[in-house]
């Protein structure tokens, strides 16, 4: 049978110095990794669990309809988010993130549908990139609890998103073809929100 520890082990560890970041305090946020991809056995952090020492055993395993096959707990709400993304691309692994920063962006530039970064030279850590000479745009979703209705709208979008996409007033969505991709990913795109808004201070002090 296989042996999943290794996985749970790096998923926890990453969802524990995500919260050390400031990116997922309480019980927000939720991370997968794929063990499996077909049939699809999906890793994931439960609802409603804290995330500031979460353990690798009390991970949850699901499948491709988003039903509990392995721990205790129940899925999260979002599930479905990580499956469509899956679906859409080829990531192994989907973490999503409730960063002030990203919250907050997401929510001021809504109406726009999307977030344009520009000219950054950590734009190069997203994969696909090699010079701070371009842009990306982040899609910006308008948030709703009819989770099946946002990850259809987002399955639209995926598969021109820079390997992220933000939910007005939620947060960031981020994956990659492994763990460690994923993990760089979040990491590359709350840095360039961070930019961001910091640029939208900086031009509101000096007007």
């Amino acid at each position: 049978m296989f042996d999943s520890q290794p996985q749970r082990e790096a998923l926890s560890d990453t969802i524990r110095y995500l919260h050390q970041r400031g990116w997922c305090d309480g019980t927000g946020g939720n991370f997968s990794l794929v063990l499996r991809k077909d049939p699809l056995r999906l890793l994931m952090a439960p609802s409603g669990i804290e995330k500031r020492d979460i353990a690798a055993e009390q991970l949850i395993e699901v499948n491709s309809k988003g039903c509990v096959t392995r721990g205790k707990g129940i899925a999260s709400a979002e599930t479905d988010m990580h499956l469509e993304i899956i679906k859409q691309t080829t990531a192994k692994a989907v973490l999503h993130t409730h960063s002030i920063t990203a919250t907050w962006l997401s929510n001021y530039h809504k109406n726009n549908r999307e977030l344009k970064i520009e000219g950054w030279e950590m734009l190069k850590g997203l994969r696909g990139i090699n010079s701070h000479s371009t842009s990306i745009s982040l899609p910006i979703l308008f948030n709703s609890q009819n989770l099946t209705k946002l990850s259809k709208s987002a399955g639209m979008l995926i598969s021109d998103a820079p390997h992220g996409l933000l939910v007005a007033g939620h947060g960031l969505y981020a994956w990659g073809e492994s763990l460690e991709e994923a993990r760089r990913h979040i990491e590359i795109l709350e840095f360039l929100l961070e930019l961001c808004w910091r640029e939208q201070l900086m031009a509101k002090h000096k007007s």
